[in-house]
């Protein structure tokens, strides 16, 4: 079992070595992105709630018309 527990200890410090060598974004940066992000979302919601709405329309006539 030392040698899991090894494998284990090993493949954390490579992680927190590699952690190290990241570049991370500025804050600036970071809010920039995030803006991005949520504009993206609420546009694709948006969206979606369109498309939501107008499906149910033509189901809702399409099932008035079968009765």
């Amino acid at each position: 079992m030392g040698g899991f527990f090894g494998k284990i200890g090993k493949f954390f410090r490579e992680v927190r070595a590699e952690f190290k060598r990241v570049q991370w974004p500025g804050r600036k940066e970071t809010w920039s992105l995030t803006l991005a992000v949520l504009v993206y979302v609420l546009i694709v919601t948006a969206f979606l709630g369109l498309v939501d709405l107008g499906l149910s329309f033509v189901v809702e006539q399409i099932v008035k018309a079968a009765a």
